[in-house]
């Protein structure tokens, strides 16, 4: 399992966006950064994100990673909080952000390949993102 220093630098991101049956929805291609930051890490990324029947498009996420009593707190680039999970364990969160729930389960097994796998449902919002970051 990783440390969490071991997250800093690079990463080649790429995401796929599916329906909760399985149907494609978009794919995002791009860079994962992880800059250190004042004892965590500023996290930042880009790329293009292709949509069904739409133009590809540039996308980019900031969030902020920080080490919290063994867990790592998740936090928007504002300073909100997100989530937090334990790299060493079961690496799962929930979010809730009215009126969906968003879940998180990270995968660490074959690190340094690794992913974020999010279940997001509610009454605005129904899909499965998967994120795999790669050296």
């Amino acid at each position: 399992m990783p440390a969490f220093g071991d997250f800093a630098g690079d990463w080649r991101l790429s995401r796929d966006i599916a329906a909760p049956d399985g149907t494609p929805q978009g794919r995002f291609e791009g860079v994962a950064r992880f800059v250190p930051d004042a004892g965590g890490y500023a996290y930042a990324e880009a790329g293009t994100l292709v949509l069904p029947g739409a133009a590809p498009m540039r996308a980019e996420r900031r969030y902020r990673w920080q080490p919290e009593d063994g867990r790592i707190a998740v936090s928007f680039a504002d300073g909100r909080a997100f989530h937090a999970f334990d790299p060493s364990a079961t690496a799962e969160a929930d979010h809730w952000c009215d009126p969906d729930t968003y879940r998180v389960a990270y995968d660490f097994g074959a690190w340094p390949l690794w992913t974020a796998t999010w279940r997001v449902s509610g009454p605005r919002k129904d899909y499965l993102s998967v994120s795999t970051y790669r050296r």
